[in-house]
């Protein structure tokens, strides 16, 4: 939804209704991801993507019917690789997305979530997508929105706005999109209802430590991926703003210390990463043994391989274990042969990518099998 959000937010507070197509699970090759989404407005107008092209006519209908009045519906797309053309879905995955009709009346809490989306507030919207067709309820399309201190809407029944409150609070405090399934009440071995739960939590940060060439060219790789950057050096003659124009924010600080005081204060999350550039023994030793014990993404350290196992050393003497030390991306980067800060800072960022999805960061014309990989 966050692609969208100016057309949709602006369409309903003018009180317009719109198709809302979201896909909320894949399989194989899927082209988009859980979450991704497009709307059909006024006048028939398309904003967004389901799937990169190729099962978009098919949910525009779809999405012009639901506006007119149709139910809301899940519809699946994808076959196997063998005949996957004639449906649209050339990569041979397989989509669910669900349709939807949003306007004033069905949405009533939009125009908050919007805001709080743009202000970098967590929220997560919970909408229910599939339900057997015992369902006593009438549940299909129902909405529950989560803060993390309070919730508007309902699912249906306490108990299972409770179940779905508790859950959808754990996958937003990793910025994790996805389903959920409960029976009808909320019972969490259930199946009788699935919930697909949107979260939208602020950007992920990318802290960068050491103020230096390869720092300007890693903080501008992270902002174009999407993360929060923060540039950390202890020498305020480095550390500045015009240096590092793409950061976020530039802090002149001591970088274990910094970390610490950001751990402490709540701020660091399973997502985070950091990459530590400073190669020099008084800062990055005592920053690795903070970074190493923080429930980190990635932990990233330039330097050479005597660097690293002098690096090593000094940590095990420090009581780092052999599985915190495991941990630590040293040399930092995968192999690309890269040897300016711009090239380095794409080794950097791929190596961040392959540890997020799982990826080997080899060529794809050398391997068989799926090309996306799940989240691990």
């Amino acid at each position: 939804m966050r692609e969208v959000l100016d057309d949709l937010g602006g369409w309903w507070a003018a009180g317009q209704p719109v198709g809302l197509a979201t896909v909320v699970e894949t399989w194989r090759s899927a082209p988009r991801p859980p979450g991704a989404t497009m709307l059909v407005g006024p006048g028939g107008t398309a904003v967004g993507s389901v799937s990169g092209g190729c099962v978009e006519g098919a949910v525009y209908e779809l999405a012009s019917e639901v506006v007119a009045g149709a139910r809301p519906v899940r519809r699946r797309y994808g076959v196997s690789d063998g005949d996957a053309f004639a449906v649209g879905l050339t990569c041979g995955g397989t989509i669910d997305v669900f349709v939807e009709r949003v306007d004033r009346d069905a949405f009533p809490q939009l125009g908050e979530v919007i805001r709080d989306i743009r202000a970098g507030v967590p929220v997560a919207v919970v909408t229910c997508v599939a339900a057997g067709e015992l369902d006593p309820a009438g549940r299909l399309g129902r909405r529950l929105v989560v803060w993390h201190d309070r919730t508007a809407g309902s699912l249906g029944t306490d108990r299972l706005d409770g179940a779905a409150t508790d859950d959808a609070r754990g996958m937003l405090a990793t910025g994790r999109t996805g389903t959920l399934r409960y029976g009808y009440d909320g019972q969490r071995r259930g199946e009788d209802l699935t919930l697909f739960v949107s979260s939208f939590a602020p950007a992920p940060r990318m802290i960068i430590f050491g103020a230096i060439d390869f720092a300007a060219a890693v903080a501008r790789i992270g902002a174009f991926l999407g993360y929060r950057v923060t540039v950390c050096d202890a020498r305020p003659v480095f550390a500045t703003a015009r240096r590092f124009p793409e950061a976020h924010e530039v802090v002149v600080d001591w970088p274990h210390r910094y970390l610490r005081a950001q751990a402490d204060a709540g701020l660091i999350d399973e997502r985070t990463v950091t990459c530590v550039l400073t190669h020099d023994p008084k800062f990055d030793g005592p920053l690795l043994d903070v970074a190493l014990r923080l429930p980190l993404a990635y932990v990233g350290a330039m330097g050479s391989r005597r660097t690293h196992e002098q690096r090593l050393t000094r940590l095990r003497e420090a009581g780092l274990t052999e599985a915190e030390l495991s941990r630590l991306a040293s040399p930092v980067g995968l192999d690309l042969g890269g040897r300016t800060p711009e090239e380095t800072a794409v080794s950097i960022a791929a190596e961040i990518i392959a540890s997020r999805w799982g990826g080997t960061g080899q060529p794809l014309t050398r391997r068989a099998g799926r090309i996306h990989h799940e989240m691990v």
